[in-house]
């Protein structure tokens, strides 16, 4: 005869656990801006001080989070970063043939790139065939207003919301996180204005602002020798079924070799963008489906 299956320990503790991080997940809970022991123990049906001694042990986890003003608690930081983990990866999984269709197109290697913070981190890179090829940037932080990318991933913010940010971050240092092995990139010199007909550099918030108008009309961006010397770069959004900027796919290559095609590059990517978007449940945008190939 076959022993019976041992229960699992301490199962009936963790539901009620999840049913407390249920609840301040609920509409009642967002609208308040949290709830209290007393209401919490209410809707759950248990006893306030059992209630509250679960809180305390979620809390010091970071599951769960106290406002010292109000004695609420609503869902904590650590249940935001584990979300943002698991989405990032799916986000990734998705991605890949997405960046392997613009490394086919434009033989040039090809990143997914996402807000960190107040900085760029690329989460993954296709590498194109070429023996002089972009390096892979996984891993690496860097400063947000001085990419194609990071100016992409906040071209949907308000003006007010990048006015903010670029007075706290307008000075920040090229790489912000682990300093990968590429050329130097552009630190410590006075930026030049660019040449006619060029791509104008971003100097202070007004052109900064200007760059992020373009932006939006046009689907992308583009960089000229800004960050690394000899490359440029172009970066289209990717968009969320809710309509927002999750991500950035950014293609960068030596000067050489795709300066004269940035419009052409920055179409394609644009388009190859919007398709990942599509994935993700994104609405078409309106005016935003274009075509066109590298040159």
């Amino acid at each position: 005869m076959d022993a019976a299956p041992t229960p699992r320990r301490n199962s009936a503790g963790l539901r009620r656990d999840l049913e407390l991080l249920e609840v301040l997940g609920s509409p009642e809970a967002e609208e308040s801006g949290g709830l209290g022991v007393v209401r919490l123990a209410e809707l759950v049906g248990r006893d306030k001080g059992q209630v509250s001694r679960t809180l305390a042990t979620l809390a010091d986890a970071g599951l769960v989070a106290r406002d010292p003003a109000t004695l609420t608690y609503g869902l904590g930081y650590q249940l935001y970063a584990l979300a943002a983990r698991t989405l990032e990866s799916r986000l990734v999984r998705q991605a890949v043939p997405f960046l392997r269709r613009v490394v086919t197109a434009t033989h040039e290697t090809a990143h997914l790139c996402v807000l960190r913070g107040d900085s760029v981190l690329t989460l993954s890179s296709q590498l194109s065939e070429h023996a002089f090829r972009g390096i892979a940037w996984e891993g690496v932080s860097v400063a947000a207003w001085m990419t194609s990318a990071g100016r992409v991933l906040i071209s949907d913010w308000s003006d007010a919301d990048i006015r903010g940010w670029y007075d706290r971050h307008g000075n920040d240092r090229a790489v912000t996180g682990p300093v990968a092995p590429v050329v130097a990139p552009l630190t410590g010199l006075p930026p030049e204005p660019a040449a006619e007909g060029g791509i104008p550099l971003i100097t202070d918030f007004e052109s900064l602002l200007t760059e992020i108008g373009h932006i939006r009309r046009r689907g992308y961006a583009s960089v000229d020798e800004e960050f690394e010397m000899g490359v440029v770069g172009v970066s289209a959004p990717v968009f969320d079924f809710r309509g927002n900027i999750v991500a950035a796919i950014n293609v960068s290559a030596p000067k050489a070799r795709l300066g004269r095609h940035l419009d052409a590059a920055g179409r394609l990517v644009s388009e190859i963008a919007e398709q990942l978007s599509a994935e993700l449940g994104a609405a078409p945008r309106r005016g935003s489906r274009v075509s066109g190939t590298a040159e």
